[in-house]
């Protein structure tokens, strides 16, 4: 019983770790934001930039600790990204699709985690393709690469081909093996 009222008052682990993330989230919202009125180009120089800043970096702490601090800017440069895709026509599985997605903040938070090399746990639904962009994208400004496994040869392609088109956008590649 006493747990049980002390999880109400204080929120489980869970809901803590959330309420720590959501200063971040709003950060990102409000550099996402900012990025509304540049130009495509200003986006895909600052990937470049990014890029070149971070290739010189070979000690792992100091690279963790660059990719944290440019987090918000990079994950609010994805967002705008996406929203610049919005009802945008590709092929996808030899089937046209009208790009209509972009990160909510629970999706940011999901990112974040990911990021953090954690877990995050989402329901059918929710998203979770549209999560791992974020981290893909921020991983990627390190020239390292990043090899993303799916045993099923169709979410392969079907990712590489929808998702793809969110980094090609800012100035990325994608391939399939």
């Amino acid at each position: 019983m006493f747990n049980w009222v002390i999880k109400k008052i204080i929120g489980s682990k869970n809901q803590r770790e959330i309420r720590r993330m959501m200063p971040l989230v709003a950060r990102i919202n409000q550099i996402e934001q900012e990025f509304q009125s540049l130009p495509d180009e200003v986006l895909r120089e600052k990937t470049a930039t990014w890029k070149a800043q971070l290739a010189g970096i070979t000690d792992h702490d100091e690279l963790a600790k660059q990719l944290e601090a440019l987090l918000p800017e990079a994950f609010a440069l994805v967002k705008n990204a996406a929203r610049r895709l919005c009802g945008q026509k590709f092929i996808v599985c030899d089937q046209e699709m009208t790009w209509n997605m972009v990160h909510f903040d629970v999706q940011l938070v999901g990112g974040i985690v990911l990021h953090r090399g954690r877990i995050a746990e989402m329901a059918t639904g929710e998203g979770k393709t549209l999560v791992a962009t974020l981290p893909i994208y921020l991983n990627a400004l390190t020239g390292r690469g990043v090899h993303l496994v799916t045993v099923n040869d169709y979410l392969s392609r079907r990712d590489a081909e929808c998702m793809g088109q969110l980094y090609v956008f800012l100035g990325l590649t994608v391939g399939i093996i």
